[in-house]
């Protein structure tokens, strides 16, 4: 994927509002969404340079147009298996707010999808899944065209080590 999709124009935005618009993706079989206004663009994927000691689902950091970008392997940060190198796998490059400021992050996926408008009346809560299973990054589930889309919180996916890391390597 050789295209670019840039979102200068507007700053990342809150970190959640149930109604508005998600870009989609898809990991594995299942497809996701995050809110478009997080998204800085969307890139082909490029070389990764690994850094010691990060967290498992840290691929490393990339240099995009001179600014050293951390990158997560989405799939393994929500504990699926890690993915096949394919055409359509890109890179989402997310904006949100750190302690010292604007963080930006590069988050791996198999394919975007599209942008979708999603409305409040087509988002249910995460169903229960019991104590076992952690539900704390998905903010709903959206019922869109007979499917549901898994919408995340990209702000708590990436919180924790893995802030701390990005604010170092940026």
């Amino acid at each position: 994927m050789n295209e670019t999709f840039e979102r200068s124009d507007q700053p990342a935005g809150p970190a959640f509002e149930e109604e508005g618009k998600y870009l989609t993706f898809r990991l594995a079989e299942e497809e996701y969404g995050l809110g478009i206004l997080k998204v800085k663009e969307i890139i082909g994927r490029m070389p990764v340079t690994r850094v010691p000691e990060i967290p498992q689902y840290f691929m490393g950091v990339i240099n995009l147009r001179g600014r050293v970008i951390p990158v997560m392997d989405l799939r393994l940060r929500l504990g699926m298996s890690e993915a096949v190198d394919d055409e359509r796998a890109c890179i989402v490059v997310v904006e949100m707010e750190g302690d010292s400021g604007r963080i930006t992050v590069g988050v791996a996926v198999d394919a975007v999808s599209d942008v979708a408008v999603i409305r409040r009346e087509e988002i249910e809560d995460a169903p229960d899944f019991g104590s076992k299973v952690d539900t704390r990054y998905i903010l709903g589930m959206a019922k869109k065209e007979e499917k549901v889309k898994i919408l995340l919180d990209i702000d708590r996916v990436i919180d924790g080590d893995g802030k701390n890391f990005m604010t170092h390597a940026a």
